[in-house]
């Protein structure tokens, strides 16, 4: 018998009959289940058709949202990649215009093309520095003009991420994202903020989202993440953005009917969750240190700034990251095979 320490919880394997007394799922914070009190919330939510706008369920947790994030109205989703999805198509309302956006940022990797599929959006990327900013002279080059070459779409919009998740989980400085709204201000563009961690970052920078997006015309809040509500992300804006985004969502088929179900779980993962995304990140920190103590194995601790750790593992064609996954599983951890390992920690670990 043998038993693996986590750093989380003490996974016990007995090595012939291969018996897991406990997983432990890294895979990602999207994997957290609703609490009994969120379950307790969505059996006696009080529910209307949503689509004709008359869910009061639904209504509140909108109204919650705008006044978290300081903007002036909310919409309901049921995924981030819908929310960030509707705000590109938003601001860039003709077709052939460009995007501005990290290269390695979720809407350009993970959320299969959709604003050029589906939007005839044009994304230009630039580089995600290893604190996952990308620089404001680079990106200020990226901006295309109609003054500028005929050959050219072009730029409505800028896009960043905060957290970053390709990155590390980490956090964009609101130093820096003024920076960026200025520069959008300038070239008279707009400003979107996957705001998919956002809670994280708050927590980890000590600062108001309300403040972090100040800069921002359109934040997308994933809501099945960090907090742990089983479902749905929220866009917030102005009235004259979500009103547009309300439109789209019904065509792209996001519009649901009595969603105060699912509202009213994100409205009590909101009150009793987000004060404990802070022990996550100690978590996380105290996994990452434990991690970088095993011999050819690294970690960047100093950038473990919230619920994400990353470990380099030497390359080794007789064992691939599949491999090692495979391995990690038999004594019942879970992870996501990649070029780097990415361990995620969430609310029930």
């Amino acid at each position: 018998m043998c038993s693996v320490k986590s750093g989380l919880k003490m996974v016990t394997t007995t090595t012939a009959t291969t018996t897991i007394n406990k997983t432990v799922d890294l895979r990602s914070d999207t994997v957290t289940k609703p609490t009994e009190s969120m379950r307790s919330e969505m059996a006696k939510a009080e529910v209307d058709d949503d689509v004709l706008g008359h869910d009061p369920t639904a209504l509140r947790l909108e109204q919650e949202m705008a006044e978290i994030a300081g903007k002036e109205a909310a919409i309901f989703v049921p995924s981030g990649t819908m929310g960030n999805l509707i705000s590109v198509l938003v601001h860039c309302d003709e077709r052939g215009s460009e995007v501005i956006l990290g290269d390695n940022s979720h809407i350009h990797v993970y959320e299969n093309g959709g604003i050029a599929t589906l939007g005839g959006v044009h994304p230009r990327t630039v580089k995600n520095e290893e604190d996952g900013t990308m620089g404001i002279s680079a990106i200020e080059e990226a901006v295309r003009t109609p003054k500028g070459d005929l050959h050219h779409p072009v730029t409505k919009l800028i896009c960043l991420e905060n957290t970053q998740a390709n990155c590390g989980g980490r956090c964009l400085r609101v130093e820096y994202i003024d920076k960026v709204g200025e520069l959008a201000k300038k070239h008279g563009l707009k400003l979107h903020i996957d705001g998919a961690r956002i809670f994280n970052a708050s927590i980890a920078l000590g600062v108001p989202v309300k403040r972090i997006v100040q800069a921002a015309d359109s934040v997308s809040i994933c809501l099945s993440k960090g907090i742990g509500a089983p479902v749905g992300s929220v866009i917030v804006g102005t009235k004259s953005f979500i009103a547009k985004a309300r439109w789209l969502r019904k065509t792209l088929g996001g519009g649901m009917r009595q969603i105060g179900v699912i509202c009213a779980a994100a409205l009590m993962a909101l009150h009793e969750n987000l004060p404990k995304l802070e022990g996550d990140h100690k978590k996380a920190k105290f996994l990452a240190e434990g991690l970088n103590r095993i011999d050819r194995v690294r970690v960047d601790v100093a950038a473990v700034e919230t619920n994400i750790i990353y470990i380099d593992i030497p390359e080794d064609p007789k064992f691939t990251a599949e491999d090692a996954c495979k391995s990690l599983e038999h004594v019942g951890v879970h992870v996501i095979p990649q070029s780097k390992f990415r361990y995620v920690i969430y609310l029930h670990l």
